[in-house]
């Protein structure tokens, strides 16, 4: 068993905005910590759901349906297929559970899109 440093305590020592770090596995999905503000964009994972777990601050995640605010200790599924933006208007802090499949930004490539080897470099 491997134990890790706080997933906040991570995320907070990123200088990269938007650029996960995979902390962790389980089974077939990867914990992920990330630093974000501003606006990622529009994607969609086809075949996997996201989980936003919200560690510090505030994320929206904007959806066709609805859009959801999260604050500290909330966390949200967006559920396959659904295309959404997350959107931090100040600096946050989020922990993601994800597919191993997943990629970051769907099949949509912008400036903040992160490779898995990337993902997977040391914090």
């Amino acid at each position: 068993m491997q134990r890790t440093a706080a997933p906040r305590q991570i995320a907070e020592s990123l200088t990269e905005l938007w650029s996960p770090r995979i902390i962790g596995e389980l089974d077939d999905s990867y914990v992920k910590v990330a630093k974000v503000h501003g606006t990622l964009g529009w994607h969609s994972h086809d075949n996997e759901d996201e989980l936003f777990f919200i560690l510090k601050g505030q994320l929206r995640l904007e959806m066709a349906a609805e859009t959801v605010t999260l604050s500290e200790g909330e966390m949200f599924v967006v559920p396959k297929g659904v295309q959404h933006n997350p959107v931090a208007e100040a600096e946050c802090l989020i922990l993601l559970i994800e597919r191993k499949t997943t990629l970051h930004t769907g099949n949509v490539v912008t400036e903040h899109t992160r490779s898995l080897a990337e993902q997977l470099r040391s914090v």
